[in-house]
């Protein structure tokens, strides 16, 4: 025994300590061994040591569990001085094969507990065949060592046998090393991918994701979101994405954070490829916002991209030239009123400005609100030209008494002056005087209707007329880059001059031929 009881200890040791491996076939597969070897007989027995085979089928019935039917038999001699027969040794039974790592392990050492039908046979030794029961203990470990199914088998058995004319039973040791070969089951995947254990280059993959033929996910868009868990398969190269694989566009441009050069782009503007946002029209505001697509050039707008126009003339902020026109005047395509370019011109062109259809309250000095626009325009001409001192003069037609003529004259003129006074604060009162002169300066025949709307009438006449042309020359000196050392300069003259109108009939104090054509009587005295 002594040979024995440092053997078993040593191959027990060098079984547990072996160290695991990657996982192969799993399931409940059926497992056959064949094994040679060496039968050591216990020494109470004298009987030298012989050699051994030994057989296994085995059915896996959990990881840890695996039943199996064995058959093992020696040949031994009879070590006595009476004799030298061979002793021949089999049993035939079943045991519990206590996996200590799971079976389907590349390494799986074990224990066996097992209970037989053992056989004896010793000739000259009565009875010469002994059979009878035993039972057995045992260690061993499996190696695989080609594809998921075949194994080496190492193993140290221990069977209990009670010999003839014995009260103990002897322990027979049964060393083998075979091969092992699994048979069914399924190979093992612990990272379900599809690819088996020992050819899978990526084991941990995730469950769900797609691999290659070595077991390694697909990335097909190359999102870092593998093939499989990818919801969003096709993602442009360089987008962001969220855990699921789909483009992340944090602004909502349809342009997705990566590719975005413009990552804050405002919700609903329209942008290009690179997820900047369009301005068609320059205007500042972006395409998909701006609800006035197609704005002019240079006009302002305001926050939804139209184009502000302060004055209500038409012509918008930014390009209205004249951007305080008041409302009812027509203006030119700068914004400027046409009526104060015409009126300006009379009023450089003959020193006045004459006014025949301001229409007055009947018998009174109130002008009528659709008179207002003319006299703006009026008050529009004289403001850019505040060093002009002007009389205001109001004229009737020869209908009534002159003393009532006279005194209707004074007041509407008056009227006249206070309207564009109050309505135009640049204007200096101290340069405005205010005359009336009834209907002794008729410029029209007073016995037709037309004549008398002539005569009806409001003179601005300037009254300092050497101011007005030098005033002229120095602007139009100022227009070509010139100037007088020393002076300040004054601001260009930036309305337009409309093509001159026909001359204004001069102002006489002598009655003049009436003119045909002329517009109908529309105020009331």
């Amino acid at each position: 025994m002594t040979w024995n009881k440092r053997a078993f200890p040593a191959v027990a040791l060098a079984l547990l300590i072996a160290s695991p491996a990657a996982a192969q076939v799993a399931g409940r597969p059926y497992e056959i061994s064949g094994q040679a070897g060496a039968l050591v007989f216990d020494s109470r027995a004298f009987t030298r040591n012989g050699p051994a085979a030994a057989a296994t089928l085995g059915w896996r019935a959990f990881p840890w569990i695996t039943l199996e039917a064995q058959g093992m038999a020696g040949i031994g001699r009879v070590d006595t001085l009476r004799t030298k027969e061979n002793v021949k040794f089999a049993t035939f039974g079943l045991d519990l094969r206590w996996n200590l790592r799971p079976a389907d392990s590349r390494v799986v050492p074990y224990v066996l507990t097992g209970g037989a039908y053992a056989l004896s046979n010793v000739v000259g030794h009565a009875p010469t065949n002994l059979e009878r029961g035993s039972g057995s203990l045992g260690l061993g470990a499996l190696y695989n060592i080609a594809g998921p199914r075949t194994y080496l088998r190492l193993q140290a058995r221990d069977v209990f046998f009670r010999e003839r004319e014995a009260l103990e039973f002897s322990n027979h040791f049964a060393l083998t090393a075979g091969i092992q070969y699994v048979l069914g089951g399924k190979f093992h995947d612990q990272d379900l991918d599809g690819a088996r254990d020992w050819l899978d280059r990526c084991p941990d993959t995730p469950i769900g994701a797609k691999v290659d033929a070595h077991g390694c996910p697909v990335d097909t868009d190359g999102d870092g979101v593998f093939d499989g868990l990818d919801k969003c398969a096709d993602t442009p190269k360089g987008c962001k994405v969220d855990p699921g694989g789909c483009p992340i566009d944090s602004d909502g441009d349809g342009v997705c954070d990566g590719v975005d050069e413009c990552a804050d782009t405002p919700k609903g503007a329209t942008v290009d490829s690179r997820g900047c946002p369009h301005d068609a029209d320059g205007d500042a505001v972006l395409d998909g916002l701006d609800k006035c697509e197609g704005t002019t050039k240079g006009c302002v707008v305001d926050a939804n991209g139209c184009p502000k126009d302060s004055d209500n003339d038409g012509v918008c902020d930014g390009l209205d030239q004249c951007p305080d026109t008041p409302a009812g005047l027509k203006v030119d395509q700068n914004g400027c009123p046409i009526e104060v370019i015409e009126k300006e011109t009379e009023l450089l062109d003959t020193g006045m400005i004459r006014l025949q259809d301001i229409n007055f309250e009947t018998d009174k000095a109130d002008v009528m609100p659709e008179s207002l626009p003319r006299l703006d325009a009026v008050g529009l001409v004289l403001v850019r030209w505040p060093e002009l001192k002007i009389e205001i003069g109001g004229h009737t037609d020869s209908r009534g008494s002159d003393a009532k003529n006279q005194k209707l004259s004074e007041a509407r003129a008056k009227a006249v002056a206070d309207y564009l006074l109050k309505k135009f604060p640049a204007l200096k009162p101290e340069q405005y005087t205010v005359k009336g002169y009834g209907e002794k300066v008729p410029i029209a025949s007073n016995k037709t209707p037309e004549g008398m709307a002539l005569n009806r009438r409001v003179e601005f006449v300037v009254q300092n007329k050497d101011v007005l042309k030098r005033e002229i020359e120095k602007r139009h000196l100022l227009k070509q880059g010139e100037g007088t050392p020393g002076q300040t300069p004054v601001p260009p003259d930036t309305t337009r001059r409309a093509p001159p109108p026909t001359p204004a009939p001069p102002d006489t104090m002598r009655h003049a031929p009436a003119p045909g054509g002329a517009p109908p009587d529309t105020t009331k005295k």
